[in-house]
């Protein structure tokens, strides 16, 4: 099973807080219409998900959204014994008929949520809206003027509604008003910007602080004048470091310590994370793609051999900054002292750095035709994907706790 890859995208609730994840598995450099065998296909996702990698290593203790063909439904032994952890997904493509309705009610009385698929005519479908929990809405499919019609049709029958391939926080907004209770999609990446706003005083002292730290000429007394400053800040960094994930040797009790046995770099990359994740009224998953993304692109440098892992690191970590500050990114780097290479990578993909972070981003939404990155094999690919998950849940916890 070496060739089965695993992508994940976050579903949010209203208040943008993640409830679960759809789950992508294709055999590497496959899309979904080149897969030949659909029921071997979701066997080999469920057998990954719940035998290989780990349920709670991909959804953490959120909800397992995942595909299955007609036979998966109707044959109840090949279903993963947790209901209470999975919904199933109705492909839109699957044949409504009396043998599908009987086993998803079935299932549906075992405890598990049943999802319908891209649901377009409302009526092809009646007798599954009764028994279904969630109806997902490709907003790309439904004509914008018919929404509200389509709801309303939808709202007769007990079902939550969600969202699916949301452009811009209009979509949500949009659905918000119409009632929609999930979302799923990649807006979190294209920031609701208000024209003339004014950014929070909070956030502009972590915008000018991150402008000092990535100084690339700053110096080792300079670097530890900026964080004395910050006694808030000193004090994390040191608790951070002094905790067992480091394992250091000796008890670090200054911030010249930790310079010196970590190296500006490594400070300057936790600092930058630390004030990041200060920042208020955004939704703990994007600080958690954002540590997911810079330590892939750590861990491919690092396979590659790329002189400066921390580099891509910190490309990973600021590409979600237009997210984080509702700015737009071009604005957030103009102020920032980057390298050419990293402005380059972060705003328009170029570069070994921008390779690096195309490759993660493909790999988060299950693109696993734009899934290659340097001479690394589907296999190293993967394996940084799953460490830095690993590295994510460890030093999330970290972070809640400083």
């Amino acid at each position: 099973m070496l060739d089965i890859f695993v992508g994940r995208q976050p579903i949010f609730n209203r208040r943008l807080n993640v409830v679960g994840y759809e789950l992508l598995f294709r055999k590497f450099g496959a899309s979904e219409a080149n897969v030949v065998d659909g029921d071997l296909a979701t066997s080999q996702v469920i057998l990954n998900t719940f035998m290989e990698i780990g349920l709670d290593r991909l959804v953490g203790d959120g909800l397992a959204f995942i595909n299955l063909t007609r036979r998966f439904l109707i044959e109840e032994s090949r279903l993963p014994a947790m209901p209470g952890r999975v919904v199933l997904e109705v492909l839109e493509d699957i044949e409504v008929d009396e043998a599908l309705v009987k086993a998803l009610r079935r299932l549906s009385r075992q405890g598990y949520q049943i999802a319908l698929d891209d649901v377009v005519h409302p009526e092809d479908v009646s007798p599954l809206l009764e028994i279904a929990d969630i109806v997902k809405v490709d907003l790309l499919a439904v004509d914008r003027d018919c929404l509200e019609e389509y709801v309303a049709t939808l709202r007769a029958y007990n079902v939550r509604l969600l969202a699916e391939k949301v452009e811009t926080y209009e979509d949500i907004e949009l659905c918000q008003d119409l009632g929609f209770g999930y979302f799923q999609g990649f807006f979190l990446s294209r920031p609701k910007v208000v024209s003339g706003r004014r950014m929070p005083a909070s956030r502009l002292t972590i915008v000018r602080m991150l402008a000092e730290l990535q100084n690339p000429y700053i110096e080792f007394g300079e670097l530890e004048e900026i964080v004395r400053q910050d006694v808030s800040l000193s004090y994390k960094l040191l608790r951070l470091i002094n905790s067992a994930f480091f394992s250091l040797p000796t008890k670090i009790t200054t911030i010249r310590q930790a310079l010196t046995l970590l190296g500006i770099e490594q400070v300057q990359a936790w600092l930058s994370l630390l004030l990041l994740s200060k920042v208020d009224d955004k939704p703990s998953a994007l600080i958690t793609t954002a540590m997911t993304r810079a330590k892939m692109c750590e861990l491919l440098a690092t396979a590659s051999n790329e002189p400066a892992p921390e580099t891509d690191f910190i490309v990973g970590l600021f590409s979600v900054l237009d997210a984080l500050l509702d700015l737009p990114m071009e604005e957030i780097v103009a102020t920032l002292p980057l390298s050419n290479e990293v402005t380059a990578a972060l705003l328009k993909s170029q570069g070994h750095l921008g390779a690096a972070l195309n490759c993660v981003r493909a790999y988060e939404r299950g693109d696993w035709d734009a899934v290659s990155y340097s001479l690394l094999t589907p296999e190293d690919i993967r394996d940084a994907y799953l460490e830095s998950l690993d590295w994510t849940a460890q030093a999330g916890v970290l972070l809640e706790g400083t």
